[in-house]
């Protein structure tokens, strides 16, 4: 087999790999409601909040963590053995979450962990498909190749949206089993097509460094996803000791991974890697841009599905899919704007592309923040379409810059540290932005719903109960498509009210017309915080270097502690 027809036989197959991937990271977001309908937990009940979190972002958190340990063993033990077994390992998981047979918080804890599971194998995909990529590709060409491979991640974060809108009602268990065909194929044909052409690392497993990084970020990561669940009477919990403790440690922990790292003389990550301008400003910016991006998501399904869709005639029920498809412009500017940017980079060098895409960006986040709660749709289609042709001006370009700045046996730890940045950021910024905006909420939404529910016949003592219900709540049932006054009057309730007063109360304009003031305020300053991280990020990708020449990029390697691959 010719060199080119192989490289093209990669781009193809990491492209299925990413794509099953991110689908599967997404998918759940609007196949929950229909997910805990179909194992009998009520999702909005206060102790059934901890399974909402944990099924919807363990799977991130488990990549988060172990990304960049896999990428290192990709190095040492061959980075296609690798990712052929994060397929294997994905589709496993696949059907063992598809075949759940309990029901209630057994089911959960059941989904829980087989979610991590399907996260053990994200994670080797992650860690090493664009290894494998800048392995297969020349420096000419990388820029095409990890821009389609990024158009194929971010493509699929939203062809999640829309598989599971479409399957979910169907049966829930579609929604597993949708990606276990493709990992069927994936796994197979990686074994038949694919080699390791990659340079070995010769060395051995640095387990402290594994070990303090693994448990330094896990509890931060823990830390963060608990800080959203109500503690001591607050709307948020980052004053709970847990949190504070488990943050605090993690931190802590991280710092000692630094430490250890830097006097290893076989470090699970080189962080001498960091001294070369590429790769350290590519990670910043890709940082920053991720903590921009990663909570912007859901706080636009929360507006589509809580307050905009509602008003516009659309059941609550509804909402989680029309909500996808009003996202879809993003997903195009995307596919429009990688590849693109990606081969112009592979000419010109990515600094000016990825710095400009950043600037763009930053500008659509401004844009997207004057826009009313109850907006027309063409603008806000526009500004999503500039802000997917701006992210995929950058994400390409700046793949491709970070990839081709690492020595040919640093590329699998490498790209883990990339991805870990990437996620690890989202969640945070998840964090963050829920929290701004149900901090907004908790400070007006309690006593506006309060006089809305007496004015319309609902009694003084229950309208206190409802109002006092933690505002997290409240955005939780906006992004499950659930109509939170609905569930909270109850069918006693509901009984007692005339049919008029009933019909107002759960009907389409009453929850979003409370909602859209107190959470307008939170998301301006959520969206504005988000275009800050992106000028920084601008400036980070402003001070990389210029385009390098092959000899410099490929050459870079330890020639001492490197072997070849056997043939």
């Amino acid at each position: 087999m010719s060199a080119d027809r192989y490289r093209w036989i990669v781009l193809l197959n990491t492209t299925i790999g990413v794509l099953m991937a991110t689908i599967n990271g997404s998918i759940l977001l609007i196949s929950l409601p229909d997910t805990f309908r179909g194992i009998d937990l009520d999702p909005l009940a206060a102790n059934n909040q901890a399974y909402f979190l944990w099924i919807l972002m363990g799977f991130m958190l488990v990549t988060s963590v172990l990304v960049v340990g896999l990428g290192r063993l990709g190095d040492m033990f061959g980075r296609v053995r690798l990712y052929t077994l994060g397929f294997a390992t994905f589709t496993v998981f696949s059907v063992l979450l598809s075949v759940t047979w309990m029901h209630g918080t057994g089911a959960a804890l059941w989904i829980v962990a087989m979610r991590i599971g399907q996260g053990v194998g994200g994670a080797l995909l992650f860690a090493n498909s664009s290894a494998i990529l800048t392995d297969a590709f020349p420096l000419n060409q990388r820029g095409l190749a990890l821009g389609i491979n990024g158009v194929a991640a971010m493509s699929g974060s939203f062809l999640g949206l829309v598989i599971g809108g479409v399957l979910a009602p169907l049966n829930w268990r579609l929604v597993f089993l949708v990606s276990v065909p493709f990992g069927l194929l994936g796994t197979v044909w990686s074994i038949v097509a694919l080699k390791d052409n990659g340079m070995r690392l010769k060395t051995r497993i640095d387990w402290w460094g594994n070990l303090t990084f693994a448990i330094g970020l896990i509890a931060l990561l823990v830390g963060m996803v608990y800080g959203l669940q109500p503690y001591g009477g607050h709307a948020m919990g980052w004053t709970s000791p847990k949190v504070i403790g488990s943050a605090t440690g993690g931190a802590l922990l991280l710092l000692v991974f630094a430490l250890i790292e830097l006097r290893s003389d076989h470090p699970m990550f080189d962080l001498r890697l960091f001294s070369r301008s590429a790769f350290a400003m590519g990670n910043a910016a890709a940082l920053l841009t991720a903590v921009a991006r990663g909570g912007l998501q859901f706080m636009l399904v929360i507006w589509l599905q809580g307050i905009w869709l509602p008003l516009h005639g659309v059941s609550f029920a509804r909402t989680p899919l029309w909500a996808a498809l009003c996202m879809l412009p993003l997903t195009i500017g995307f596919l429009v704007a990688g590849p693109i940017a990606g081969r112009l980079s592979d000419r010109f060098g990515a600094r000016p592309f990825a710095t400009a895409g950043l600037l763009l960006t930053a500008l659509g986040l401004f844009l997207l923040q004057l826009l009313p709660m109850d907006f027309a749709y063409p603008w806000f289609a526009i500004i999503l379409f500039a802000d997917g042709l701006s992210m995929g001006l950058f994400a390409a370009p700046n793949s491709s810059d970070v990839m081709s700045s690492l020595p040919a046996d640093q590329r699998g730890s490498g790209a883990g540290m990339f991805n870990t940045f990437q996620n690890s950021a989202s969640v945070i910024s998840i964090s963050a932005f829920f929290t701004v905006i149900a901090l907004g909420l908790a400070s007006t939404l309690p006593r506006t719903m309060y006089g809305a529910l007496v004015a319309h016949g609902v009694s003084s003592t229950q309208a206190h109960t409802i109002a006092d219900l933690p505002p997290v709540g409240c955005l939780f049932a906006a992004f499950l498509g659930y109509n939170p006054v609905q569930q909270a009057l109850g069918p006693d309730t509901l009984s007692h009210l005339t049919q008029q007063q009933q019909a107002y109360l759960t009907g389409r304009s009453f929850f979003p017309q409370l909602m859209s003031g107190p959470f307008a305020h939170g998301l301006h300053l959520a969206l504005l915080a988000a275009c800050g991280c992106c000028l920084l990020a601008a400036v980070c990708s402003a001070f990389r270097p210029g385009k390098r020449s092959l000899s410099e990029a490929d050459l870079l390697c330890l020639s001492s502690d490197v072997v070849e691959p056997p043939a």
